[in-house]
């Protein structure tokens, strides 16, 4: 299982939201390159990065803290919030990110998607699939749609997608544990696919549950800043895998 810390950033600091309200930010730490440096310094290797100025805006926002992390650490970046056009997606790989998370285009342009999934190859699209209540969320969580979760995956993955990371909304930021039904009913379903499992993580328990229900990687966000989960809890279970 990849262990993958989370740095969401808005104007220029490391956040984090509860349940994706932004009027709940919490400001962790000024300096997201040095949250980075400190993440591959435990020896992890890769990072999912939100730009949720980006998110709220439908444009990338927060670029050159995004480059500063690619260029100045080896870690493997994912990068979502505000990819909305031709424009943003190449600006993502021009600024070093090994792969962008799709999430509100391919509820609103899933034809761009698609169009994007045969240019870049399917190792550089992830499918973001976050959901509230069994329903697919855009716009930094901030609308809901009509979309009911395991359909939109299955179209998804039957037109080539391969990594999804799916962030339950009633849960990030909660430390209450993840959504590990929805999880297990995911990957019975679809188990050929690389599943990211992400919000609601607050112990290595919470961890070791989705590794040993073949969960392909887990998403920590909160559980890191308020110590819940240590770097050096995570570099022993790295080195246990």
């Amino acid at each position: 299982m990849d262990i993958i810390p989370a740095i969401d950033i808005i104007d220029g600091v490391c956040v984090r939201l509860t349940r994706g309200d932004y009027n709940t930010k919490k400001i962790y730490d000024g300096d997201p390159l040095h949250v980075a440096k400190s993440y591959e310094d435990a020896g992890i290797r890769y990072l999912h990065c939100v730009d949720l100025d980006g998110a709220r805006t439908g444009h990338i926002v927060n670029e050159e803290t995004v480059r500063k992390i690619c260029e100045e650490t080896a870690l493997e970046v994912d990068f979502g919030g505000g990819i909305q056009s031709d424009a943003d997606i190449q600006k993502a790989f021009t600024i070093g990110v090994r792969q962008i998370t799709a999430g509100s285009i391919a509820v609103l342009e899933p034809e761009t998607l698609i169009r994007w999934l045969r240019h870049y190859g399917p190792e550089k699209i992830i499918l973001g699939a976050d959901f509230k209540y069994g329903k697919i969320a855009i716009s930094g969580w901030q609308e809901s749609s009509s979309l009911d979760l395991l359909s939109f995956l299955d179209d998804y993955i039957s037109r080539g997608i391969r990594t999804v990371i799916s962030t339950d909304i009633s849960r990030d930021g909660m430390l209450s544990g993840s959504s590990e039904k929805t999880y297990e009913t995911i990957k019975s379903r679809f188990p050929h696919i690389r599943l990211i499992a992400s919000g609601g993580i607050a112990s290595m328990d919470d961890i070791r549950k989705l590794n040993d229900m073949n969960i392909d990687g887990v998403i920590i966000g909160k559980a890191i800043y308020e110590e819940r989960i240590t770097l050096k809890e995570i570099t022993e279970f790295i080195a246990s895998c």
